[in-house]
């Protein structure tokens, strides 16, 4: 693993990007086949891989690994690199989203499950789309009220 591309605390701030593009397909399918066994087993993979960057570390976040093995050393290093924290909370947020999405699959409340799919899908979107991470943006706001 190369340095530039990953550390435990600092991150190619390009492959978040990667990871939201990613998670805009599989939420996007998981939407479009809701009330399916597919779209339940898609769900269950985006918390495992949210748990995964959340709870253990964007390092262990397979989207991620996959950025720093196979596309991150096809491009030029990073110009800087990025603080870890914010995109580790926005794939806890991320979590707690697909968490509600199963619990409401689970209990038989499609619409529920489909409110939590369809937010966490925006989210992943900016991100991918416009380089705008919500969950990051979150934790700066949540940081910047605690220090005054």
């Amino acid at each position: 693993m190369s340095t530039q591309l990953c550390t435990r605390t600092e991150i190619d701030p390009r492959g978040p990007r990667f990871g939201g593009t990613i998670t805009t397909i599989v939420l996007a399918v998981a939407l479009i086949t809701a009330g399916s066994t597919l779209s339940t087993v898609l769900v269950a993979w985006q918390a495992v891989v949210f748990g995964l960057g959340a709870i253990v570390g964007l390092y262990a976040q397979p989207y991620g690994i996959v950025y720093r093995r196979i596309i991150g050393p096809r491009l030029a290093p990073p110009v800087a690199l990025e603080d870890a924290a914010p995109p580790r909370f926005a794939q806890a947020v991320g979590l707690v989203f697909m968490t509600v999405a199963l619990l409401s699959i689970a209990l038989g409340a499609t619409a529920v499950a489909s409110v939590a799919i369809g937010l966490a899908l925006a989210a992943a979107f900016l991100n991918a789309a416009f380089d705008f991470c919500l969950g990051c943006e979150m934790y700066l706001l949540g940081k910047r009220a605690l220090v005054q």
